[in-house]
């Protein structure tokens, strides 16, 4: 883990850090070709550059978003508005994670993504990349 995200972590509750250092391993574990560092302040990884998932904290809790989530068909992802497609859980405690479904969004996040990389490029239109 960068030092960026272990002081990341390090600002959290012992609660909210249980719950973000096993996000960290199994995204770890389930994007290995992916590259990850603090962008917009939190953690999020990224495939040839284009945002696929990052955690924050928030006041409901931890948010785990895919950033092109809102195409993956999962009742369990929440969908925040048409513009983007992002979708997003929360999570209290630890024991709240499914893990199985989490190695799924990411298995969803490499097939499906949306060109958030050069999404002001193109004034924010946004185009499907898989």
């Amino acid at each position: 883990m960068i030092s960026e995200i272990q002081n990341y972590h390090d600002d959290l509750t012992d609660s909210e850090k249980e719950i973000c250092n096993l996000l960290y391993e199994l995204i770890e574990e389930n994007l290995p070709e992916s590259e990850y560092k603090i962008w917009h302040a939190h953690p999020v990884w990224f495939l040839e550059g284009n945002p696929i998932v990052g955690y924050s904290k928030q006041k409901p809790g931890i948010r785990l978003m895919f950033w092109s989530g809102a195409d993956f068909d999962e009742e369990n992802l929440s969908k925040k508005g048409e513009k983007f497609k992002d979708a997003s859980i929360f999570y209290n405690f630890v024991n709240e994670i499914n893990s199985e479904d989490l190695k799924c969004w990411l298995g969803k996040s490499i097939e499906i993504q949306w060109d958030y990389k050069n999404i002001v490029k193109r004034k924010g239109v946004l185009e499907r990349l898989k």
